[in-house]
């Protein structure tokens, strides 16, 4: 059974899920990939203790000082090399981004592959099923491209601004694969 509950943010509606004892999913409404991970029917549980833990972790987060990922127990649903590139969206400190070409050598290194594939990776942080949380939002183009974020450009300039990036460097491409 997967459990559910929603979260009024700055950056709109939030959806999370659970599956009763970790957070498995949080997208924003309408999210491209939104609940594609989801594959039973969604119960609404408000008062889940995890669906409870994960609103307070945001009301930190929106507040200003951020809070540690590994105060929630996170489940997001993916195959073994989506779990690596996640493990590693967990280790972007607050406030700073990455490029997927970095992120795409740190995987290579961990697979002790000579490169990797940035759309690759690109592919399995756009499919990031617990977005804001497992900082997706805060990797960017080789350029500085604000690109490739599934839960719309707006909500990523957003997030890196309040999380105080430098966003000199960073703009929004003529032509963006995100929403």
């Amino acid at each position: 059974m997967t459990y559910t509950t929603q979260y009024s943010a700055p950056v709109g509606q939030l959806i999370l899920t659970s599956d009763g004892e970790n957070l498995t999913g949080l997208w924003r409404e309408g999210q491209k990939y939104f609940a594609a991970t989801v594959t039973s029917p969604l119960t609404v549980r408000d008062r889940l203790p995890v669906l409870i833990a994960a609103r307070k972790w945001l009301d930190k987060y929106f507040a200003g000082p951020p809070p540690a990922i590994a105060d929630l127990p996170l489940s997001p649903a993916g195959g073994e090399f989506r779990q690596l590139v996640w493990r590693l969206l967990r280790k972007i400190p607050y406030g700073q981004v990455v490029t997927y070409g970095d992120l795409a050598k740190q995987v290579a290194a961990r697979l002790h592959r000579p490169a990797m594939s940035a759309q690759a990776v690109g592919g399995a942080v756009g499919h990031n099923p617990i977005s804001i949380i497992v900082p997706c939002h805060r990797v960017v183009g080789a350029n500085g491209s604000l690109t490739g974020y599934a839960g719309g450009l707006a909500a990523k300039i957003q997030l890196l601004t309040r999380e105080g990036v430098d966003m000199t460097r960073l703009f929004v491409p003529a032509r963006s694969t995100a929403p």
